[in-house]
């Protein structure tokens, strides 16, 4: 990088310099920043081990070319009234002068002029080039100066172009010398002095701070160098622009510069990047919020339909508990000394257990389940079309936001997954059928409820598996009944088997409830575990994306606040060098 061996203290600023910027581009591979930022930054950190990079700009017409020719003492570039600067050129030091191009347009000239030993300077294409592609090659190189010359000319000082240009180039924190050429054409020294004043407003206007501003003639200070006219050389003001660059590229100071330029660079990026992650972050928080409301709309749902449930199993228990009050009062009525010849029948007792307590008990108990499952299904689509409403209104809410200012590969790989997630939700709803639905959750109910009485009833209906269990039931307690017909006669025989019938059925009904409830809650779990994992799994590419890229930028930011901190330690202890 320099001449001369660093000492002890620039040796340390120079390591923990290198040791944080590595660190910044580690943090920043962990974002997914733009290839030219990431070249940028590259090679800012790569300028640390090459000479000390002067660069020129200006608009075309500003001498630029005549400015360098004359700082080297040589006619090395080209110079006319059109472009003659059509790329980026290179200049170092060389035996003799010989040009070549390298890749991406970059003409490279070598001359043996001393002062590029130590200093190497690079010539741009105006700010005002008719091709853009020059003038945006003269944007890239800018980052990797360590001094920039701004030449303007007196005959057009600070044109629109050349404003915007430095306005664009604030942000990399550059020291930049303002050169007003062509002193010359100026008349007086009021309009000098109107000029410069001009320059420094508008200069410190758009850079922010003053800076240093030299008027000089580019074109007489060549002249007089080729004859040796030292006073004409002190009077075209080159003289003095010469002093100050012999001080300011002194050693000591190209070290202050050289160690600042990444720092700047790096300063500019940070901010930018810092400001993305903060931008991703509050699009996250509010990511995050929608599905914290939707994971709260699926815990109150569950919540909700366990409560529901229970309610409504309880208008099927209803229906057995008016069952066995029929056969209660059926047994009260029949188990008498009076209806001793009924008893002896048991045809005729069967008949009547059937119409009196039987009744509509297959039916009244299909009906409440049918109720029970119409009531899940329709639960089930609400539950599906609050999701598909939610992930529509967070997409609604920073689509254009999305498309627009944030493109990268974080928006777009949370734009699809949001849409993903968005287009599962309503896929379900446009399929949703909810006959279809019922029938299947009504065959796992009679299969379950068929698999806890180890009944073989195929394709029949929870009616008909009802009758099987109520039959099973009516047989049992009859047979009590006829098996008593004989005793009937015996005035204490009645009681006891009106108890003993009663307590049968009973039994009976305890243990077709139990059945009935068993295969429903059971039935039920399963649909509603099956319900939210299909929920779960819509969302959970979304979900987890979410997370992680909020875990991942919430450690970005705070490694980017840590390694600011230090860049400024950095700064301060460069320039106090």
């Amino acid at each position: 990088m320099l001449r001369r061996t660093l000492d002890p203290r620039e040796e340390a600023l120079l390591r923990d310099e290198r040791a944080l910027l590595a660190e910044l581009g580690a943090v920043l591979a962990r974002l997914d920043v733009e290839p030219a930022d990431q070249e940028t930054f590259a090679r800012s950190v790569r300028q640390l081990d090459e000479l000390f990079l002067l660069v020129v700009v200006g608009e075309f017409n500003a001498g630029k070319s005549a400015f360098i020719n004359a700082l080297l003492g040589q006619d090395v570039q080209a110079e006319g009234v059109t472009p003659t600067t059509t790329r980026i050129g290179l200049l170092r030091h060389g035996p003799a002068l010989a040009r070549h191009t390298e890749a991406a347009g970059l003409e490279v000239v070598a001359a043996p002029v001393e002062l590029l030993r130590e200093v190497n300077i690079v010539d741009t294409p105006g700010t005002n080039a008719v091709l853009r592609e020059h003038e945006a090659l003269t944007r890239e190189f800018v980052p990797r100066s360590d001094l920039v010359l701004f030449v303007t000319s007196a005959d057009r000082p600070f044109t629109e172009s050349e404003r915007a240009f430095l306005e664009s180039i604030r942000e990399w924190g550059k020291k930049v010398v303002v050169v007003l050429n062509k002193r010359d054409i100026l008349r007086t020294a009021e309009d000098l002095d109107h000029v410069l004043r001009f320059i420094a407003e508008n200069a410190r206007t758009l850079l922010g701070f003053g800076p240093e501003v030299f008027p000089v003639s580019a074109r007489a200070a060549q002249a007089a160098k080729a004859g040796g006219d030292a006073a004409a050389l002190e009077s075209s003001g080159f003289a003095a622009l010469e002093r100050y660059v012999a001080t300011t590229l002194d050693e000591k100071e190209r070290l202050r510069l050289k160690l600042l330029n990444p720092l700047g660079v790096a300063d500019r990026l940070l901010a930018r990047h810092l400001g993305r992650a903060e931008e991703r972050l509050e699009l996250l928080r509010e990511d995050f919020a929608t599905i914290e409301a939707i994971e709260r709309q699926l815990a109150l749902y569950k919540e909700d339909l366990g409560r529901d449930f229970r309610f409504r199993l309880a208008d099927v228990e209803k229906v057995l508990l008016e069952f066995e009050r029929r056969g209660m009062e059926f047994f009260d009525s029949t188990l008498r000394i009076g209806r001793v010849f009924d008893l002896v029948n048991q045809a005729k007792l069967k008949r009547a257990f059937e119409k009196e307590v039987l009744a509509d008990l297959p039916r009244a108990v299909e009906k409440r389940v049918d109720e029970v499952i119409e009531w899940m299904v329709k639960s089930d689509l609400r539950q599906w079309q609050g999701i598909a409403e939610h992930l529509e209104r967070r997409r609604a809410q920073h689509h254009d936001r999305i498309v627009g200012a944030l493109a990268g590969a974080f928006e777009q790989d949370r734009e699809r997954l949001l849409e993903s997630a968005r287009r599962e939700a309503q896929r379900a709803l446009e399929s949703y059928d909810q006959e279809r639905e019922a029938s299947r959750l009504a065959e796992g109910v009679q299969a379950a409820v068929a698999g806890t009485a180890a009944l073989q009833v195929g394709a029949l209906g929870l009616g008909t598996i009802v009758t099987v269990l109520a039959g099973t039931t009516m047989a049992d307690v009859t047979g009590i009944l006829a098996a008593g017909a004989l005793s009937a006669l015996g005035l204490l025989v009645l009681p006891a088997k009106r108890t003993a019938a009663k307590n049968e059925l009973r039994g009976k009904v305890e243990t077709m409830r139990a059945r009935l409830m068993e295969a429903l809650t059971t039935q039920f779990a399963f649909e509603l575990d099956k319900s939210l994992r299909r929920i779960e799994e819509a969302m959970s590419p979304y979900t987890r994306f979410v997370r992680a890229e909020r875990e991942k930028l919430t450690a970005v930011r705070t490694d980017l606040k840590r390694i600011a901190d230090g860049l400024a330690r950095l700064r301060d202890a460069a320039k106090a060098l």
